[in-house]
């Protein structure tokens, strides 16, 4: 029997992917084997030694944290993609908003007064100030090429417009997904440099903040639209509202409203809507549960944010040792020979690493011992160690 606690309102589809003759779930777990969660803060609290693994039914992390659990040999499982459809549309409609000044053009016309003939003859007469441009032609520049800048590449092309991309990690899975015209810029200030709009899907970090910094804000073209749904932090507000004071930029659209932009003209600021969708939250809950039982019953890591993706279909009457560990010379070498001093045979294993850490499964003859796991737990640079399947008592 396995137990998650929820921290959130996650959806039900989601949590009806937890057999409940398996699984205890709920939100008053006081020794759960994993969190599942999405907003709720996890900086400062104290989680139990039970905790084995943490899901976020989202894609940002910021509320975790990463590093603790990953000293820990707790994998954080997050959600990439699952709320791709959702922010691909709220990319498309902030650009149809700026480039046909509809926000202004709505706010006029909530604001007419009189008769029908009066009102129709003022909106005549108004609107020509809210004329604005179409997309077709227009360059997109898309900065992160994951599950939702693909989505936006593709999109946008439907659309008619030019496509520019930049993404130094951009992985084969994700390239055989995005449309063949989409183009590579050479930089990021090439991009820049060269869109109408220019939109960032990256997660924010110590290589994010401020990418779109005072340089590269001047490399701007005159009358570009800046989209920033992705994480508050990643565009410098201070040097890119002194072009848009200066009228330089038509209009900044993000999702993260700010006091020093609340009353701007020329932004366009949602509060934080990326993935509220029903749909979003339900795909989100559903391949976090997902990911989450494939690691408790299987000890398999998918979408880990900070463990390497690690999975090996398990061996039917074997049992399995699952370890987290350091990534150093003669790791392997010395929990194989914990095992064999046990007298185990190992019937199958993998080791994947990733950066400093690794994830290491052997499938083993016979039943594992408290002892044989105490031995594991031992090693020097093991950070967690337990047994999936036949552990004798």
């Amino acid at each position: 029997m396995f137990s998650v606690l929820t921290l959130n309102n996650i959806a039900r589809t989601g949590l009806d992917r937890f057999p409940r003759d398996r699984y205890l779930v709920g939100p008053d777990i006081p020794e759960p084997d994993a969190v599942m969660l999405r907003s709720a803060d996890l900086h400062g609290r104290v989680l139990p030694d039970s905790v084995k693994a943490v899901g976020r039914a989202g894609s940002g992390v910021n509320n975790i944290p990463v590093a603790e659990l990953t000293a820990r040999g707790i994998p954080v499982f997050n959600a990439p993609g699952a709320n791709a459809n959702a922010v691909k549309e709220l990319v498309l409609a902030g650009m149809l908003i700026a480039a046909r000044n509809l926000a202004e053009a709505w706010s006029f016309a909530r604001g007419l007064e009189g008769d029908a003939e009066a009102v129709n003859q003022l909106a005549e007469q108004g609107k020509k100030q809210f004329a604005g441009f179409e997309l077709p032609r227009r360059t997109l520049g898309v900065v992160g090429l994951g599950a939702i800048g693909v989505e936006v590449c593709n999109a946008a092309q439907a659309l008619g417009m030019k496509v520019i991309g930049f993404d130094p990690q951009l992985t084969v899975q994700r390239a055989w997904q995005l449309s063949a015209s989409v183009q590579q810029a050479l930089s990021l200030d090439d991009l820049v440099a060269n869109s109408d709009f220019v939109t960032f899907h990256v997660p924010l970090n110590e290589h994010t903040r401020g990418l779109l910094n005072e340089a590269r804000v001047r490399l701007l073209r005159t009358g570009a639209v800046v989209l920033n749904l992705a994480r508050s932090g990643i565009v410098d507000d201070d040097a890119l509202l002194e072009v848009l004071d200066a009228g330089r930029v038509h209009a900044y659209v993000t999702d993260f409203p700010s006091p020093r932009f609340a009353a701007h003209p020329r932004v366009i600021a949602f509060p934080h809507l990326g993935a509220s969708t029903a749909e979003a939250e339900e795909n989100c809950a559903v391949q976090v549960a997902d990911t989450l039982r494939d690691f408790l019953e299987q000890g398999n890591i998918r979408y880990s944010v900070n463990f390497p993706e690690a999975v090996l279909p398990p061996v039917p009457g074997g049992a399995r040792v699952v370890i987290a560990n350091r990534n150093v010379p003669n790791m392997v070498g010395q929990i194989t020979t914990a095992v064999a001093k046990r007298d185990h045979n190992i019937i199958d294993m993998l080791n994947r690493s990733r950066g400093d850490h690794a994830w290491t499964v052997l499938d083993l003859e016979g039943l594992v011992s408290a002892e044989t796991l105490a031995m594991i737990r031992d090693i020097d640079g093991v950070l967690s160690a337990r047994v999936i399947g036949n552990e004798a008592s």
